[in-house]
C-alpha cells in the first residue's frame, strides 16, 4: 500500500515559479482512493423511519467540498489535499514534517481526509453507500449520535490508516473508513436485512439480495485480505486505503453500544429480526 514517491514542501508547491517546473509537476503524487467496489450495494429492506437529516447534510458537505477541489487549478488542488488529506510519515517523522512544511501536531486531517475525494466516481459511490446504510442507522440512533459516530469511525479509520503506513508520504482521501464503521454498526443492528447486490462480471452485471450480515462478513474479509497482503508485500499496493477501511469498520461496531443509550426508543418492523444492537 506504500507508494513511495518524491515529495514537494508545501511552501515549494505555494510558489508559481515551482508549480511551473515540469520536474515538480512530475512528483505531485496521486493520493491514497479509499474505495474499492466489487459488491455495489443497490438497495436495502429496512424501511426509512425518519428523514435522514444528517445522511443528506453530510452528502451535501462531501459534494460542496468535492465541487471546490474541482475547480481548483492541478496544482493548487495537490496543496489542497496534502493540507487537509492524511500523509501519514508528517506524525511519526518530525525531521521530515518540518522539513516538508508540515506541523506534526496539526491533527485536524485525521478528520477533514472524510471529506475529501479523488474523482467523480470516488465521490458518487460513497455517498450512494452512505445513504444506503446511512439512513437506516441515523434512524436508529437518532440524527445527533449518528453524526458523532460518524465522525468517530473517520478518525479511527484514518488512525488505523496511519498506523500501518507510518512511513507513508501519500495522502489518503475518501469517506469509506467512515462509512465501513456505518456498515459495521448497520450489520449489528440488522443482520438479517436484505441487501440487494450488483456485482459487475466484465459486462454482465449479476444482482441478488443477501443478508447484511453475510454482506458484511464477506466485505470485511476482503479488506482484511488485502490489508493483510499489501502489509507482507509494500510494493504491490494498489493505491486503496485497506487499513483505513478495517479500522472503521471494527470501530463502527466497537463503539456502537457507547451510543445506544442515547437512541430514540423505537422498533422498526421488517421482513428480518434485529440483531444483538438492534
Amino acid at each position: 500500500m506504500q507508494v513511495i514517491r518524491a515529495v514537494p514542501k508545501l511552501a515549494e508547491l505555494r510558489q508559481n515559479s515551482y508549480i511551473k517546473s515540469s520536474a515538480a509537476r512530475r512528483s505531485l503524487p496521486t493520493a491514497f482512493v479509499e474505495t474499492n467496489r466489487s459488491m455495489f450495494p443497490i438497495r436495502d429492506s429496512v424501511p426509512t423511519v425518519q428523514t435522514p437529516v444528517i445522511v443528506y447534510t453530510l452528502i451535501a458537505v462531501n459534494a460542496v467540498v468535492f465541487l471546490y477541489q474541482n475547480n481548483l487549478g492541478p496544482y493548487d488542488a495537490g496543496v489542497f489535499t496534502y493540507e487537509y488529506g492524511l500523509v501519514p510519515r508528517r506524525y511519526f517523522d518530525v525531521y521530515w514534517a518540518t522539513r516538508h512544511g508540515y506541523a506534526p501536531t496539526g491533527y485536524w486531517p485525521f478528520l477533514t481526509a472524510a471529506f475529501l475525494h479523488g474523482g467523480w466516481l470516488h465521490i458518487i459511490l460513497n455517498m450512494w453507500t452512505l445513504y444506503i446504510f446511512g439512513a437506516s442507522m441515523e434512524g436508529r440512533l437518532g440524527s445527533l449520535p449518528f453524526l458523532v459516530f460518524y465522525l468517530v469511525c473517520a478518525v479511527a479509520s484514518t488512525v488505523v490508516h496511519a498506523w500501518f503506513n507510518a512511513t507513508s508520504d501519500v495522502p489518503v482521501i475518501g469517506a469509506s473508513g467512515a462509512i465501513a464503521g456505518v456498515i459495521g454498526a448497520y450489520a449489528m443492528s440488522f443482520p438479517t436485512a436484505r441487501i440487494t447486490l450488483l456485482i459487475p462480471i466484465i459486462i454482465i452485471p449479476l444482482i441478488f439480495d443477501i443478508p447484511a450480515v453475510a454482506f458484511a462478513a464477506i466485505w470485511f474479509g476482503m479488506q482484511l485480505l488485502q490489508g493483510a497482503w499489501e502489509t507482507l508485500t509494500p510494493s504491490m499496493g494498489g493505491g486503496i486505503a485497506w487499513w483505513a477501511h478495517i479500522g472503521g469498520f471494527l470501530a463502527g461496531m466497537i463503539v456502537l453500544p457507547l451510543f445506544l443509550p442515547f437512541a430514540p426508543v423505537r422498533r422498526v418492523r421488517g421482513p428480518w429480526q434485529p440483531g444483538p444492537w438492534g
